[in-house]
């Protein structure tokens, strides 16, 4: 692999950020080298930034959410989601290699002008049982996965609606839009491929005063997520790499 993937990391925590990027690498298949790590946080995207000298782009989760409104957003979360938003129009333009991770549904909604709210379709933190559709079981991002598997959620926003030129490839019975692919490599997913038990228990205790769950749950969802079996979820993001690496 000559290009590398671009990791966008939207999380302020530094604990979280790190685990989700150890566990893309792992997850992905990736060695550090092989990839442009920005943390918006603390970053802004490179000037120079040109898609051509990328293999794809991996956008990772949040605690932000894109239909908050303004008064709703910190300074940084609005800043964070300005920048990711800024390379939007060039990646669906070209159709190029994208996977959005829980927040990165949110943005690709957003940029299509779709319906992303609270209104329904929220999911407390936990597993969800995920279920392809017949478009699905045909893509090769989904190659190796069974037609039923469990995955890691934890979200406020949702999809309430598909966006124009969207295909849905997975769903549960809380959340329709799992996973949608718009055009041909464009991918978003509400669930979190790259999660772990343990690393859903270092996320949990970083965000348990977040609204995501009453923090007297913390230690109950603890022992949940360290005694679930979820590993079909990370094929989604070896497939991906193994797919777009150039």
């Amino acid at each position: 692999m000559s290009k590398p993937f671009l990791i966008l990391q939207l999380r302020p925590e530094t604990e979280a950020s790190d685990d989700e990027f150890a566990a893309i690498l792992r997850k992905g298949g990736l060695d550090i080298d092989q990839t442009l790590r920005v943390r918006l946080d603390q970053q802004t995207l490179p000037a120079t930034l040109d898609l051509d000298d990328l293999s794809g782009v991996i956008v990772g989760g949040g605690p932000g959410c894109v239909s908050d409104t303004p008064e709703e957003k910190s300074e940084a979360e609005a800043r964070i989601e300005a920048e990711v938003m800024s390379i939007m129009p060039q990646i669906t333009a070209r159709d190029f290699p994208y996977l959005g991770c829980c927040y990165g549904i949110g943005i690709l909604g957003k940029h299509l002008g779709g319906d992303v709210s609270k209104s329904a379709y929220g999911e407390p933190v936990g597993t969800s049982r995920c279920e392809m559709t017949a478009e699905g079981r045909a893509d090769p991002l989904l190659s190796g996965l069974p037609d039923s598997f469990d995955a890691f959620v934890g979200h406020k926003e949702a999809l309430q609606a598909l966006p124009e030129g969207c295909v849905q490839l997975v769903r549960s019975d809380p959340c329709p839009y799992q996973m949608v692919r718009y055009g041909t490599n464009v991918y978003a997913t509400q669930f979190h491929p790259e999660a772990d038990s343990e690393g859903f228990v270092t996320r949990i205790g970083v965000y348990k005063h977040r609204g995501y769950f009453p923090p007297e749950e913390a230690e109950a969802l603890t022992a949940m997520a360290r005694s679930a079996d979820v590993h079909a979820p990370e094929k989604v993001l070896r497939n991906f790499v193994s797919r777009y690496a150039r």
